[in-house]
């Protein structure tokens, strides 16, 4: 009868994969892909919270602001009328403060002034909103980047083992390289919807903008 020791099977030892260690492992190429991520994710979370709280205080609606222009307006009082687009500081307020600086000229140049007013405003919400689009779309390349350089230097290293294939170097190799591309994917997938949602609450707040420039020129051309 065999003996206890002889028929133990030695059991095989988990490998667990710590993403520390792959950074670590993944020489300087690999390590410098990997921080320059890290800097693109922390550009992408800056100018999406900047750009979202902006974007929000300019959304925000006061019900009560054009019927207030239209009184003010109708009465003549002028003064009375800007004083409040001063006090209320918004893309909105802003567009229709040109607009009422202009009362007096032809409805074409109020309209061309409102309309120049407006595009700079967009520009003002627009900004470096861009940057979330150019880094959802060179975050993953970037990684991909890391991943055939990191395989470049695994296939260097086996090359230099004089040929005999070492699963292990391999594997690690390769690990190292794939974790590259996942980073890529991680900051372009953040880069793609934070973008896209920023968009989204762009439209919403230039939709509010259209609307009360409209609903001012409607009040121009309302008979006296």
């Amino acid at each position: 009868m065999a003996s206890l020791q002889e028929t133990t099977i030695p059991l095989q030892e988990e490998k667990t994969l710590s993403l520390i260690e792959l950074v670590q492992n993944g020489g300087l190429g690999g390590q410098l892909i990997i921080g320059l991520l890290f800097v693109l994710l922390l550009i992408v979370v800056y100018i999406y919270f900047e750009r979202w709280f902006a974007i929000r205080a300019a959304s925000r609606y006061n019900a009560n602001f054009m019927p207030q222009i239209r009184t003010y307006v109708i009465s003549g009082k002028i003064e009375g009328a800007q004083a409040l687009c001063l006090q209320e500081n918004k893309p909105v307020a802003r567009m229709i403060a040109k607009g009422i600086s202009r009362i007096g000229r032809p409805l074409e140049d109020i309209n061309t002034a409102i309309e120049n007013a407006g595009r700079l405003e967009v520009y003002k919400l627009e900004k470096n909103v861009s940057i979330l689009a150019t880094i959802a779309g060179a975050a993953p390349m970037i990684g991909f980047l890391g991943t055939v350089i990191g395989m470049i230097l695994s296939i260097f290293e086996i090359s230099n083992a004089g040929g005999n294939i070492d699963m292990k170097l391999l594997s690690d190799g390769l690990y190292t390289a794939m974790t590259t591309t996942v980073a890529g994917l991680i900051v372009g997938i953040l880069g793609y919807i934070t973008y896209n949602h920023l968009v989204v609450k762009m439209n919403k707040a230039v939709y509010q903008m259209e609307a009360s420039a409209l609903d001012f020129l409607d009040l121009l051309n309302e008979p006296a």
